[in-house]
């Protein structure tokens, strides 16, 4: 049985979804503006499972941009919409001046819950660092399927991002800039500490040595500090992500990393760069399941299934 929702917005800061029945949160969508230096940008934190438990970071010590589960852009024409520091090949990450830039809320066109599903609409602009218009984006998120006696529910991540330049956006990496393995950019997953060494699943290989391949869903699997048990998220992109809209054949590779810290994208732009037309919009539909317990591939594969797109 799928279980009700409840959506509280506190204007100007953040939508909080719950359980109606039993008012546990399952995920805060905050989209007040922060940092300059970390590429300001909505983000969701906490993300919890059925049980309460928290399964995102929030400003590491590490990397304080990193934040819970968030649209990002590593490498937009020579802007940094990520946050920090930015690679340059041949001298490393760098603080470059004028280089970060961000992703603004502009306003909601729908916040809605009801037949067991919460959702909203949100409109978007993203800037580099002098703060021109180089997109406009549409997002809907919306939390589904929630099952308590499977211990699990989902989160849908829909987005179209249309180029307002004159020129082409071109989305690139640290890796398509030259820096092997770390083709991070898009949507993007920062877990908690304890999950350092965590599992990680395809559906047909396991390890860190998944970073960079092809395939349609990718699961981490992490244990909590604090209380006993295991959490696992998984990963997943729509099909018509690699064969439709602008960007189109240009496939998902995953980049993942269990150490130092867990970390999980679907990247845009891992081994090449994805280049937007002026005028042009590109769409991407993502799956984020979260579940409470150690999840083994059969299991994964089969509650991936019983959610079709």
């Amino acid at each position: 049985m799928t279980a009700g929702l409840g959506l509280v917005h506190r204007h100007g800061e953040r939508l909080t979804v719950t359980v109606a029945d039993t008012g546990a949160e399952l995920l805060s969508y905050v989209y007040r503006a922060e940092a300059a230096w970390e590429a300001p940008k909505p983000y969701v934190h906490p993300l919890r499972t059925l049980a309460g438990r928290v399964v995102t970071d929030y400003r590491p010590n590490d990397h304080r941009w990193h934040k819970g589960l968030q649209m990002t852009a590593s490498h937009l024409s020579g802007q940094n919409l990520w946050g920090g520091n930015s690679y340059v090949h041949g001298e490393g990450y760098l603080a470059l001046p004028g280089r970060v830039g961000s992703m603004a809320h502009a306003g909601f066109d729908e916040v809605a819950a009801g037949d067991g599903r919460a959702r909203f609409t949100e409109r978007l602009t993203w800037h580099p660092y002098g703060g021109g218009l180089w997109a406009d984006e549409t997002r809907r998120i919306e939390v589904h399927d929630v099952d308590p006696a499977d211990g699990s529910w989902a989160l849908t991540w829909s987005c179209a991002v249309t180029n307002r330049r004159e020129e082409p956006l071109r989305f690139g990496s640290p890796t398509t800039q030259g820096r092997p393995d770390a083709g991070y950019t898009g949507l993007f997953w920062r877990g908690p500490r304890a999950f350092a060494g965590g599992r990680v699943l395809g559906p047909d290989a396991e390890g860190p040595g998944m970073m960079g391949r092809q395939a349609p869903w990718l699961a981490y699997c992490g244990e909590h500090d604090g209380v006993d048990g295991h959490a696992t998220l998984v990963f997943a992109h729509s099909p018509e992500n690699d064969h439709t809209g602008a960007g189109g054949g240009h496939p998902a590779h995953w980049f993942v990393r269990d150490s130092p810290y867990a970390a999980v994208a679907p990247s845009l732009a891992f081994h090449e760069e994805l280049v937007l037309e002026p005028g042009a919009t590109l769409t991407r539909r993502y799956r984020v399941l979260v579940a409470d317990g150690e999840w083994d591939r059969a299991r994964v594969a089969a509650r991936l299934d019983a959610l079709a797109w």
